[in-house]
């Protein structure tokens, strides 16, 4: 399952994860946006930016508990209580926060237990 970018083919997977990270740029994470119907704002940005620097930083994905800790702060929506903020990240990826950002960061697909 490939996507053509102008005169660029990324190659994913069957699941639309890039099989290449180095493919990733902006455009890409767009393109990946728009196949999974979500419109990207500034908040999705911010958090597609968390993502790629947590793996960058520990080389694995952050968990959902990760991610609830450290995120609210990180794009300034501080949240005062988790199962606040868990929900809001819902609201913006229902299929799956974790799975889905670390798709739209270019980064390879989770896996474990990363909802915990």
């Amino acid at each position: 399952m490939n996507m053509k970018l102008g005169d660029k083919t990324i190659e994913t997977d069957e699941e639309g994860y890039l099989l290449n990270p180095n493919d990733w740029d902006e455009c890409v994470a767009e393109a990946i946006a728009e196949r999974e119907g979500i419109e990207l704002t500034d908040t999705h940005w911010a958090m597609i930016n968390y993502f790629r620097t947590f793996y960058e930083d520990h080389m694995r994905h952050p968990t959902m508990h990760d991610w609830v800790k450290t995120l609210g702060r990180f794009h300034g929506k501080p949240y005062p209580e988790a199962k606040a903020y868990r929900d809001f990240l819902y609201k913006l990826f229902p299929q799956g926060p974790v799975p889905t950002l670390a798709k739209l960061a270019g980064l390879p697909k989770p896996v474990g237990d990363i909802e915990e």
